[in-house]
């Protein structure tokens, strides 16, 4: 499999764990060491190290369900052992008996062992009060 394909496979498999509610398949999907780090779209979601990381999905678990992670734009940049990805998303999830669709956007960087691995993944959503076309929100 070439190495595109590969990082496309982990973001799957991300997915598929994080659908399932499977905190050892989702933490496999980064490396192994304590040098991993998500930032999330909550205001408190900084975490550094396997436990933070931890404590923040399943946090995540506790309040809802994703049911379905649908990819849109992406853009995989390459370099030897090193990978960073770029892309936006719509996580379909249930939320306190409400079916959502939450758009998001994705930064993921990647460290190549003997297979692609997570070592920091962003998550953000587009500025409500930002206009197309406009540089910076009307509201900071």
């Amino acid at each position: 499999m070439n190495d595109e394909l590969a990082i496309r496979a982990t973001l799957e498999d991300y997915a598929n764990a994080y659908c399932a509610k499977d905190i050892d398949s989702l933490m496999a999907v980064f490396s192994n060491g304590d040098e991993i780090s998500v930032i999330g779209t909550g205001a408190d979601e900084l975490c550094e190290g396997r436990s933070a990381v931890k404590e923040l999905f399943l946090r995540n678990f506790d309040e809802a369900t994703a049911t379905q992670f649908e990819w849109h734009w992406s853009n995989i940049i390459i370099n030897q052992n090193s990978a960073v990805v770029a892309i936006s998303l719509t996580i379909h999830l249930e939320h306190q008996g409400e079916q959502l669709t939450v758009p998001i956007r994705w930064s993921v960087a990647l460290i190549k062992n003997e297979r692609w691995l997570w070592v920091h993944r962003h998550a953000s959503s587009a500025a409500a009060s930002q206009e197309e076309g406009q540089a910076y929100p009307k509201e900071c």
